[in-house]
């Protein structure tokens, strides 16, 4: 069966400059393409240099003059996040646009940080959250919109007060589920501080639905030595055009949310099929998961407490 294809226009964006995270692989090295397509310099900044040389390679390769580059990450390490964060402020330049898209997904046993950190939560949400709070000033500067990436999984779930780490009792999806809630309520209540405060910040959200990325495919790094069962019917599905999406439908959502002149402060875009697993993206109703404006006040509080990072 042929696949429709979807598209979203994307306005010139020449002398805006753009960080996406995650860049390396799957969603973000679509976005970053995408972005670099229509004429931002692209921020890559990977853990992984020889992925990353690959992937600014390959956009290279597709769009000669291209204006992408590496940068050193490690969401999972605060001392990184601030490197790159004392960096880029040093270079000075103004960020037009954030993504926040890179993560990690179910390792099969529980992971820390360098920080000691459950890796999910750690890495999701605390390393996005910290590295946006080191760039404020040039998001400030630029009148930035930040997109952040929440997942389908997050439409159940809870933030696991009593446990945030999940020391006692680990549970690699209901951990994943956690850190994904936190990206959503963190884009919103972002969005929120940045009205109160006069940060000229434009926060949104977004989500994939499902795609075959390599999220569930075999990590070694995170102790996933091969591709899950998931992964493998998700590339079934996708290859025939049936439920979900493929990468390239799955990152709209994201460059909708981060360059769509219509899209909203505090808006949450997402694919429009049936159950929000695949097809054209839009606007997105919000999760009963994602609405308590409390729980995102005391998650940004606990996250400046945990990370070290205070937005000012």
């Amino acid at each position: 069966m042929p696949r429709r294809q979807y598209d979203i226009a994307i306005a010139d964006l020449s002398g805006k400059r753009a960080v996406v995270t995650g860049a390396s692989d799957g969603l973000g090295l679509r976005i970053a393409a995408r972005l670099a397509g229509a004429g931002a310099e692209v921020v890559m900044p990977v853990r992984n240099s020889t992925k990353g040389k690959a992937a600014v390679a390959r956009i290279r390769e597709q769009l000669p003059g291209a204006r992408v580059y590496l940068e050193s990450l490690d969401l999972s390490s605060l001392a990184s996040i601030g490197a790159l964060g004392e960096k880029l402020r040093t270079e000075g330049a103004p960020i037009h646009i954030l993504i926040n898209n890179a993560g990690v997904m179910t390792p099969p046993d529980r992971q820390s940080t360098a920080d000691g950190f459950e890796l999910q939560f750690g890495t999701n949400h605390l390393g996005h959250f910290a590295l946006t709070g080191h760039l404020l000033p040039l998001l400030t500067a630029g009148r930035a919109r930040v997109t952040s990436l929440t997942s389908i999984a997050a439409r159940s779930g809870s933030i696991n007060w009593a446990d945030t780490e999940w020391v006692d009792s680990y549970d690699g999806m209901r951990a994943y589920r956690q850190s994904k809630i936190a990206v959503g309520l963190f884009g919103l209540e972002l969005s929120r501080r940045s009205k109160a405060a006069g940060w000229g910040i434009t926060s949104n959200i977004a989500h994939p639905g499902v795609a075959p990325t390599s999220l569930l495919a075999a990590r070694p790094e995170v102790g996933r030595t091969t591709d899950t069962v998931q992964v493998r019917v998700i590339r079934f599905l996708s290859a025939r055009g049936l439920v979900v999406g493929t990468v390239d439908s799955a990152s709209l959502p994201a460059l909708m949310a981060a360059t769509s002149p219509d899209a909203e402060n505090g808006g949450f875009y997402g694919p429009q099929w049936l159950g929000n697993v695949g097809g054209p993206p839009g606007v997105q109703k919000l999760w009963r998961t994602l609405r308590d404006t409390e729980s995102a006040s005391r998650l940004w509080a606990l996250s400046e407490k945990l990370s070290g990072i205070c937005f000012g």
